[in-house]
């Protein structure tokens, strides 16, 4: 396997900075351990992501990609790694989503529509304007701790040969950011705007991002009680009955704030 590693190593090498370099990058990453899929998304602040690489079917590339960068990405533990709340190095989803991700909204309306066993992530800080996450997906089975160890080898390589690929990158598209960061932000604080009090707009999006009422009460310095309190007062203002409901709400605003 090193020697075929070393191979791969050569030919990432050779195509640093041509178009190629990601395919390159995720077969090579591919003979270390198998897996399905690949994708690689640029995070520049909130602004709608870059998608700088998948090997998805059409169909697959419009869930995973198209509908993505729409909004979901907003609630996407990955997504919120890249803005530094977790240090580079590759991770499990599971290991920096929140407490209550898998039974939050995001996973159910969106996320559990993939079907996968588990998503593995490389984060590279490619510099302060730029982050990247190159993702690791399969469908059946998760990684061993075995496969995971192997794949942490490679992060130097992973490191290093992204950071000179996509060193130019942020610098093309950091002038565009901040209009679309404010799109984005209002977003999360018109759901309800008028109606919801600033408080009820922060547990309304770390719901939506999955914590549960004990973490957001950490979070805001508030009781757990008083959290619920607040999402009792969030529903009956709006007029709805689930988090689902809420969901929709937060996409609606996403679209109707990017139009």
């Amino acid at each position: 396997m090193a020697l075929d590693w070393n191979t791969h190593v050569a030919q990432i090498i050779g195509d640093l900075e041509k178009p190629n370099f990601a395919r390159s990058l995720s077969d090579g990453l591919k003979s270390v351990v198998s897996f399905d899929y690949t994708v690689i998304f640029g995070y520049v602040g909130t602004a709608k992501p870059l998608a700088l690489y998948d090997d998805f079917s059409p169909e697959r590339r419009d869930l995973h990609v198209d509908q993505y960068v729409e909004g979901p990405y907003l609630l996407d533990p990955f997504f919120l790694a890249s803005t530094g709340k977790v240090k580079p190095g590759l991770w499990r989803l599971s290991d920096i989503a929140p407490d209550r991700f898998y039974q939050g909204e995001y996973f159910r309306s969106y996320y559990a529509q993939t079907g996968l066993a588990e998503e593995i992530g490389y984060l590279v800080t490619i510099h302060e304007q730029l982050s990247i996450v190159v993702s690791l997906m399969r469908k059946s089975k998760r990684f061993s701790k075995s496969e995971l160890k192997l794949l942490q080898s490679a992060w130097p390589v992973v490191d290093a040969s992204c950071k000179r690929n996509w060193a130019h990158t942020a610098n093309e598209t950091s002038q565009l950011t901040p209009a679309l960061e404010e799109k984005i932000e209002l977003a999360f604080q018109s759901i309800g705007e008028g109606i919801l009090t600033p408080r009820e707009r922060e547990v309304v999006e770390h719901t939506l991002r999955g914590h549960s009422a004990d973490a957001v009460g950490k979070l805001l310095g508030i009781s757990s009680g008083t959290v619920r309190i607040h999402r009792r007062n969030i529903y009956s203002k709006l007029r709805i009955n689930s988090q689902g409901e809420l969901f929709s709400a937060f996409l609606s605003s996403i679209m109707n704030g990017q139009s």
